[in-house]
């Protein structure tokens, strides 16, 4: 059965829960919540295709925007968003679950992927894994400010997927960090590709959707 998406709102809810839901099939059990960066949306096209290719796959995926984009349609979060922002993840990862039976896996892109990591070590048993694309591991040209004060008390499996380009961390910084965290990891770099993975305006790197599926897949 192909995969078809609806738009979804859950005014119910404090942050509310906006974005997209893809179905593959009814019998779908298990789920996955992706989040989009700090300068994006969940209409990211980076997003759209793995939505599409873990629906392909038999998940129901939830495809949001952060309470701070649903504030504001354009700008990067402000300082005090943080908190607010994983609240609004959690409340995704609410949603989801009264959709689905099995097992939610929580995914985020750059700053989302980040506020999903510390959403799960402030919550221990929140979801059953984390799909962190481009985990921002420092700013630009600043690896002194590294983002890994949490990273010890994550005990949720995590595969991470780094472009090998990646200005926010090498690979070999993220391997570094992936080994502060005492849970199951897996990192996947992508060859020749920078923060957005390959996926920058019209450019699209088709097949990687994909080949993330299939890592996640061996890997969970």
């Amino acid at each position: 059965m192909a995969e078809s998406y609806t738009s979804v709102v859950d005014s119910s809810l404090d942050p509310p829960v906006r974005g997209f839901l893809h179905t593959a099939a009814p019998s779908a059990q298990d789920g996955l919540v992706l989040t989009h960066g700090a300068g994006s949306n969940c209409q990211a096209p980076l997003l759209v295709a793995l939505a599409e290719a873990f629906a392909g796959t038999g998940f129901t995926v939830l495809r949001c925007d952060l309470p701070f984009r649903q504030q504001r349609s354009f700008g990067p979060p402000r300082p005090g968003d943080a908190a607010r922002d994983r609240e609004g993840l959690k409340n995704a990862v609410g949603f989801l679950r009264r959709q689905i039976s099995g097992r939610i896996v929580l995914g985020g892109h750059s700053y989302g992927g980040r506020q999903a990591t510390m959403l799960c070590a402030e919550n221990p048993g929140l979801v059953d894994g984390l799909l962190l694309l481009s985990y921002p591991l420092h700013p630009p040209n600043k690896p002194e400010q590294l983002r890994t004060q949490h990273l010890p008390r994550l005990h949720t499996p995590a595969l991470f997927v780094h472009g090998t380009r990646d200005p926010f961390g090498s690979i070999e910084e993220m391997r570094a960090a992936v080994k502060l965290i005492p849970a199951k990891t897996k990192l996947m770099p992508v060859e020749s590709v920078g923060h957005d993975l390959g996926f920058k305006g019209k450019s699209r790197r088709e097949a990687l959707p994909e080949e993330i599926v299939q890592v996640f897949q061996s890997f969970f």
